[in-house]
């Protein structure tokens, strides 16, 4: 799954060569992580006050639903779903957002950088520089955060847990609109039937890999 300089995830494709369309793929826990990986970001919240207001069109409504239905078995312990539907705060910095596609690096946590009056007591803390404190000093003595990557938009890996999102003992099929769901034989055997298939000797496999570029 990886590449010497960078982390790839890949992806199975079942394409009907004579209808020439990609009926689904199969997808490992990874590119499901990375997927809902996105609802962390401000987009989160997004989706669900334009869907709140009259529906969310397109395949990002279709990723945020598929978070929604996902049975909670397939999660892992201690994930709250609303870390993607309801995200609280923007990830800092970009951190975490790529995980997968950038060399599984851990983000640094001399990145994350925080400054406070230091004047005021009890203090207070902003971060952005020379943000005018309560007090009415200039925020400026610098705070370095040593926590965990942890967040109210980022998952901590528990005792126990894979890290990401989704369990790794289940393979996921990802539709062309990003619909995503457990993968089972039935699941497979309606898809075929949902796009009328007759000929299985016109499927086709292909094994597609994605990395920073593609993404």
């Amino acid at each position: 799954m990886a590449t010497s300089n960078t982390t790839r995830v890949s992806l199975k494709l079942l394409i009907d060569t004579r209808g020439c369309k990609v009926l689904f793929a199969e997808a490992s826990k990874d590119v499901v992580d990375f997927l809902f990986n996105l609802l962390s970001l401000p987009v989160g919240t997004v989706i669900r006050l334009l869907s709140e207001d009259g529906g969310m069109v397109g395949s990002l409504g279709n990723l945020y639903e598929s978070v929604e239905n996902l049975n909670d078995t397939y999660l892992q312990p201690n994930l709250d779903k609303d870390t993607l539907l309801k995200p609280k705060t923007t990830v800092a910095a970009g951190a975490n957002i790529l995980p997968l596609l950038t060399n599984n690096i851990n983000v640094d946590s001399n990145s994350k950088q925080f400054y406070m009056c230091p004047y005021c007591n009890p203090r207070h803390i902003s971060n952005v520089v020379g943000t005018l404190c309560p007090s009415g000093y200039n925020m400026t003595t610098t705070v370095t955060d040593v926590s965990p990557q942890a967040s109210s938009s980022t998952v901590v890996a528990t005792s126990g847990s894979e890290g990401g999102y989704v369990k790794g003992v289940v393979t996921y099929m990802v539709m062309d609109n990003l619909e995503v769901k457990p993968m089972s034989t039935i699941s497979s055997i309606a898809i075929l039937n949902q796009f009328n298939v007759k000929d299985v000797g016109a499927l086709q496999e292909k094994v597609v890999h994605l990395g920073m570029q593609e993404v």
